[in-house]
């Protein structure tokens, strides 16, 4: 029990970057690799859920931060995976959660903001889009048009909060961060994730479907904003490596994922071919990150394990 109260609030980026590579490797056709990593997702979720039952009093020291927001995204996660397998009545049961937790989230952390903002600081958004994803995702499968309004108008917000956070980033962060600004592009990348399935869903409900091809512009305006951050994001790596493990670097591996997922369903939607190749490869690039970072989390956990005395 111990350990559990020491796993950190930056863990839910366990659950998101496993999560969103594993949504990847699914749309790709590698279904074994991607419920591996399914599961993984949801072991992590399954403790950090714990942990806070167990420890509400860290629930409450850590409402306060950006960090806890992970939650929030991390529980659409899951559910975006669980509707991509037919299981629809476990992934409107997370909508509801997440949506619930965004709710009750939002207001400490905005109270208790801090400027200049960091990577960490754009869940906000994330967590914002995150439902604006899973809704318009249930909405297309469920033919439910209020859903779509709701998804529509929480991505709307979701920008809003960008706005918010961006106005407010240092920018060195780029050449400083520890992995955590990425989030700086992956949240563009997720509100193009959020635009490209709110496009496919009103193709599928009759009542919008003359929005399709406004609303797939709208997501391929976003994902070129986002591919704006992508260039200087890769750079950076090169300039200033960061090779040593760390739990930021969580926050790396949910980007890298989420440029190969809005990848794919703006390239469906927009019929771009380029995109879509883009999205095929990337794919490799955030599932070999992901691979080094489980290494790295392997052997964190392994070193803080109690070493019994022969």
């Amino acid at each position: 029990m111990r350990l559990l109260a020491k796993l950190p609030a930056g863990s839910w980026g366990v659950t998101m970057g496993c999560g969103i590579v594993s949504v990847d490797l699914n749309m790709l056709g590698q279904r074994a690799l991607s419920v591996a990593l399914f599961l993984i997702a949801g072991a992590v979720w399954l403790l950090l859920v714990v942990r806070l039952a167990r420890f509400p009093a860290l629930a409450v020291s850590e409402s306060a931060s950006p960090p806890i927001l992970g939650s929030v995204a991390a529980t659409c996660v899951l559910g975006g995976r669980f509707a991509a397998g037919g299981a629809g009545l476990l992934a409107a049961a997370l909508l509801a959660l997440a949506a619930a937790g965004l709710a009750a989230l939002a207001r400490p952390v905005l109270t208790h903001w801090v400027t200049p903002t960091s990577g960490t600081s754009f869940l906000l958004s994330v967590a914002t889009q995150s439902v604006a994803v899973l809704a318009a995702t249930l909405a297309a499968t469920d033919r439910l048009g209020w859903l779509l309004v709701l998804a529509m108008l929480t991505c709307l917000v979701a920008l809003a909060a960008y706005v918010f956070v961006v106005r407010r980033f240092d920018l060195r962060a780029v050449a400083s961060g520890a992995g955590d600004q990425w989030v700086a592009g992956g949240a563009l990348a997720i509100a193009a994730l959020a635009a490209g399935r709110i496009a496919a869903a009103s193709k599928a409900i009759a009542e919008f479907g003359g929005w399709h091809d406004a609303l797939s512009a709208a997501a391929l305006a976003i994902w070129c904003l986002a591919m704006a951050w992508f260039v200087p994001l890769v750079a950076s790596e090169f300039i200033w490596p960061r090779l040593r493990y760390h739990l930021l670097r969580w926050s790396t591996v949910f980007p890298l994922g989420m440029y190969a997922a809005c990848s794919f369903a703006v390239g469906q939607e927009t019929g771009i071919r380029g995109i879509t190749w883009f999205a095929r490869s990337w794919v490799w690039v955030a599932f070999a990150v992901t691979v080094l970072m489980l290494i790295g989390l392997a052997r964190r956990v392994q070193s803080a394990l109690p070493h019994r005395k022969s």
